[in-house]
């Protein structure tokens, strides 16, 4: 493993709680860490060419947007056929995440995930439908697993922060 500077160890921290919602998030990032907004571009693009950060991402939070019905579709497709498959169901818009994972054979066939999410159920089944049919995917076994709740949505922590005690003033 490599072994990483302090300053890019501070860098890691500022981000992997989310970037500020600013106009020029880089340059506040740099500004509260004392890098200027071209280092923190500069060493987040190296930092992604060594293989220490593998992406950035949003995580987008759907429900506020409006869209309350969210389905994970698992499908038991023919190995050879999965990638194939994977990056056509990709290129519908509805369509938000699609990955392959390993079968848990006997009891989990299933080898890959398509997430959709809607702003009502009904919809959602119609954009699977539409899936099957525009895909012809009718004779590939699959199961519907719309989401209950919610859970927290983040990213990975790497770097713990030490607690910051608030102290409280006292109005005397």
């Amino acid at each position: 493993m490599t072994s990483l500077a302090h300053r890019d160890m501070d860098l890691i921290a500022a981000i992997q709680e989310g970037l500020p919602l600013a106009s020029r998030p880089y340059a506040a990032i740099g500004e509260s860490i004392g890098m200027t907004e071209q280092e923190v571009m500069e060493r987040l693009q190296q930092l992604h060419a060594g293989g220490v950060i593998k992406r950035l991402g949003v995580i987008v939070r759907h429900r506020e947007l409006g869209y309350r019905a969210n389905a994970m579709v698992v499908w038991d497709v023919a190995d050879e056929q999965v990638a194939e498959l994977g990056r056509h169901f990709s290129q519908f818009d509805f369509v938000t995440l699609c990955y392959q994972r390993p079968r848990r054979l006997p009891d989990w066939p299933y080898n890959l995930f398509c997430m959709i999410h809607g702003q009502d159920r009904r919809g959602v089944r119609g954009n699977i439908q539409r899936l099957v049919d525009e895909c012809g995917v009718e004779h590939i076994p699959h199961v519907v697993l719309f989401s209950r709740r919610r859970f927290k949505q983040r990213g990975a922590i790497y770097i713990h922060q030490p607690e910051v005690e608030l102290k409280q003033e006292s109005g005397t």
